[in-house]
């Protein structure tokens, strides 16, 4: 589940996809640059409401410290949409 956008809908009602990015790419820096170009180009498109883009991630085992920043342009892009930031981290394919 790399990067599922959707908007939230009224309880009682389905959740709207919007879009699925990186579809198997679970590395933050790639969806997080992905989501900025995205939003880049599509956001202009949609109108302000209640937006999730849920960024599914498995943590780099050569992690070191480092990794994804979000920039300010990505953070009013998403902010100026109503769309909220979820990091769900899970295992990696091959950790039990």
């Amino acid at each position: 589940m790399p990067v599922n956008i959707y908007r939230v809908t009224p309880e009682g009602q389905k959740n709207e996809p919007i879009a699925w990015l990186c579809d198997d790419d679970w590395r933050l820096l790639e969806q997080s640059e992905e989501l900025e170009a995205w939003l880049a180009e599509q956001g202009p498109t949609l109108k302000p409401a209640h937006y999730v883009a849920d960024i599914g991630f498995a943590p780099r085992r050569d992690a070191m410290g480092g990794g994804a920043a979000l920039s300010p342009e990505l953070m009013r892009m998403m902010a100026d949409l109503g769309m909220y930031l979820f990091l769900s981290e899970y295992p990696a394919d091959d950790e039990p």
